[in-house]
């Protein structure tokens, strides 16, 4: 196949329809999901990926110098020789650092009695021949000697655990492909609880690997018999119980197995209920038991382990709090949460008596308990971060109430938080609901409508985006951007109550959030119609694709990255790994008609039509498991037969990875430099 790169390739049509409730569908890119994914290979597809991606390199060419100049301005925020504040954890503080130069992270420890640093993992050593690597989850025994990780090497999200005896330096033989999840340790260090992936890419089985044995004779622990569900293992903080968990997108069920004896059979804490969700922590006898049974805000419950079902309420659901998280330490437990959106920590006596809440300083900021592994302390260690302060460490003194802090994220090249403002605003939807909007500029930007404005949103399963500190996006604001979160419905940011208004019946709320949300901005003199850039990935991206069809006008250009816009196939397949689990928040169109309507009537896929459309950018991972590349492709392939504008459109398909792109923290960089020079470039702005 000759490539031509000046000109944007045309996918074939082939003749393909699906019937479902008397309604025929044509699809004519069906062809391009390889019947045989995973495995990708047939050669006219993998043709066409290439040659879009080669009309990417060569449209994108006159930018490189730009994108070269927003990279180094990225990796030039980042401190090459980063690491963590080291934590105790028994015998041992435990760290992570990148070495200068470094893409990947040295897994550190010593003594707490003092002694040599050691590393006890070198992701740059394992990902050595390897396009692509991610480590997935790192377990130690109790008795510090055996460490366990999983790592996956192609983006495919299927890893593999291996062992090391860190007292030698030396690997085991023991080694288990297929898994994904957590992975947790027995008390005595002789079994490691891990969850296996089957075909479907869904765990649907927890094992128990014996040290020194194949991974072929593992024994089953449990089975997920209903295939909508997943499951995974963790462990309570005390490290008396090994939590298996399993649940869909709005159900779950908790079972417990002794960590001191890994052979037991496993105890239900309470059967399932369709929409009950619920999380466990153990303190002694007792079981500390987070769930929405009674309200979308979340309780918290107590239960004898000896009878784990029989639940009493500690703390009733708030109208004003949304609690999120319970976490047991030996003299206290701390419960998160949300207020108005803004992230909260309180600490409780078991005694019971007024609750303390940490106070921070900012009106709008994102905040929790940081890595706090031991049980038995005196302070906790905190995260906390805003969208002008960069992300801190910080040590809360549980007998003086005072904070001191240990770590200020460094930014090498220079930062002045002076310089930058925040606000959070609100903004009325068209149904009158009031929705958070999170902003930052700098302080010489002028709401005169037109200063270039940076939208960003995701909108579903319950997923807050915080109001983080970010530096990569100072690229947008030092060259004129305001940057604006949209807290759309559809995420949890307000409580579970904000997520169930963006999901099933009301997924259109989050759609006409966010478009109302750009429009409220823009009435607030922030930028005007065709100023205003927005991006998006997975959900995040059907966000865009949505936005694409219905308000073309608006944007000055998107990015929808890995983006979910094949909806209405997607869920009408369910031999896909993800699509039984995902009937809880979009429907399920199989069997229901409404549903089926209602998904037509917004898949991104299916409503492209003969109109202008803004600039495009779309990326795909050839081997993303949870949205598959050929959704991005046949979406591009449609657009391109369809618009009626001369407009870029671009797709880039990275063949060696997955959801989450790259791997490797500046390689990562590269993307989004080349994200935000397709934005400046289609603003006029690439000479900035």
């Amino acid at each position: 196949m000759t490539i031509d790169t000046l000109q944007p390739p045309v996918a074939a049509r082939r003749p393909h329809s699906i019937s479902h409730h008397g309604v025929t569908i044509e699809d004519p890119y069906f062809w391009l999901r390889d019947p045989s994914y995973p495995k990708v290979d047939d050669p006219a597809i993998l043709a066409h990926l290439n040659a879009e991606n080669a009309y990417f390199e060569a449209q994108m060419k006159p930018y490189a110098p730009l994108v070269e100049v927003l990279f180094r301005e990225m990796k030039g925020r980042l401190k090459e020789d980063e690491s963590s504040v080291p934590q105790k954890d028994g015998n041992f503080l435990y760290w992570r650092r990148f070495e200068k130069g470094a893409q990947y992270k040295q897994w550190m420890r010593k003594p707490v009695v003092g002694g040599d640093d050691e590393v006890i993992l070198d992701e740059a050593k394992e990902a050595q021949g390897t396009e692509f690597f991610r480590l997935g989850e790192i377990a130690i025994t109790e008795d510090d000697r055996i460490m366990a990780w999983s790592s996956d090497t192609d983006g495919s999200e299927r890893f593999t655990i291996q062992f090391r005896d860190l007292a030698t330096g030396k690997n085991l033989a023991d080694a288990i492909p297929g898994t994904l999840g957590g992975m947790v340790f027995s008390k005595d260090g002789q079994s490691l609880f891990y969850g296996l992936v089957n075909e479907n890419w869904r765990i649907d089985r927890i094992m128990r690997h014996t040290l020194g044995t194949p991974a072929v004779s593992d024994q089953t622990v449990y089975i997920e018999p209903d295939r909508g569900f997943q499951t995974g293992v963790g462990m309570t903080h005390d490290r008396n119980w090994i939590v298996i968990a399993a649940g869909d997108n709005e159900t779950s069920e908790v079972h417990l197995i002794p960590s001191n004896n890994a052979e037991t059979k496993p105890l239900l804490v309470r059967a399932r209920r369709k929409g009950v969700e619920y999380d466990v922590e153990a303190h002694g006898d007792t079981l500390f038991i987070h769930t929405n049974d009674t309200s979308p805000q979340f309780r918290l419950v107590t239960a004898p382990i000896a009878n784990p079902g029989d639940w009493t309420e500690r703390i009733a659901p708030s109208t004003s709090f949304y609690m999120t998280d319970v976490t047991t330490f030996a003299d206290f437990f701390v419960v998160e949460g949300r207020d108005n959106g803004l992230d909260q920590v309180e600490l409780h006596k078991y005694e019971g008596g007024t609750p303390r809440r940490i106070e921070f300083p900012e009106a709008s900021y994102s905040a929790g308990l940081d890595e706090n592994p031991e049980y038995q302390v005196s302070s906790l260690r905190l995260s906390y971060e805003s969208m002008v302060t960069p992300d801190t460490i910080a040590e809360y003194s549980l007998a003086t109430d005072t904070m001191k802090t240990l770590k200020v994220q460094e930014i090498p090249s220079g930062y002045d938080a002076d310089q930058y403002v925040t606000e959070r605003l609100e903004i009325t939807a068209r149904d009158g609901i009031t929705v958070p909007v999170s902003v930052v500029y700098r302080k010489d930007f002028r709401k005169d409508g037109n200063g270039p404005l940076y939208v960003y949103g995701y909108g579903a399963y319950g997923i807050a985006i915080p109001p983080g500190f970010s530096t990569l996006r100072l690229s947008l604001l030092d060259r004129g951007f305001a940057y604006a979160i949209a807290h759309i419905r559809g995420g949890d940011d307000l409580g579970q109550q904000w997520q169930l208004e963006g999901k099933l019946t009301k997924r259109t709320n989050t759609f006409n959030d966010f478009v109302d949300c750009t429009k409220g901005l823009i009435a607030l003199g922030f930028a005007r119609p065709g100023r205003v850039v927005a991006a998006g990935g997975s959900a995040g991206g059907e966000l865009m694709g949505v936005i694409a069809n219905t308000d073309p006008d608006l944007w000055g250009a998107l990015a929808a990255h890995v983006p979910f816009v094949d909806v209405l196939n997607t869920m009408l397949d369910d031999s896909l790994p993800l699509t039984p689990g995902e009937f809880p928040e979009w429907g399920n169109p199989i069997e229901d008609k409404d549903a089926f309507d209602l998904i037509r009537s917004y898949s991104p896929y299916d409503q492209v039509k003969a109109q202008d459309y803004p600039p495009i950018l779309a990326t795909a991972g050839l081997n993303d498991p949870r949205v598959t590349y050929w959704e991005p492709a046949k979406w591009v392939a449609k657009l391109r037969a369809a618009k009626t504008d001369d407009n870029m459109l671009l797709l880039k398909t990275n063949m060696g990875a997955g959801h989450g792109g790259k791997s490797g923290r500046f390689e990562s960089l590269r993307e989004d430099a080349e994200e935000y020079a397709f934005f400046l470039w289609q603003l006029g702005m690439a000479a900035q």
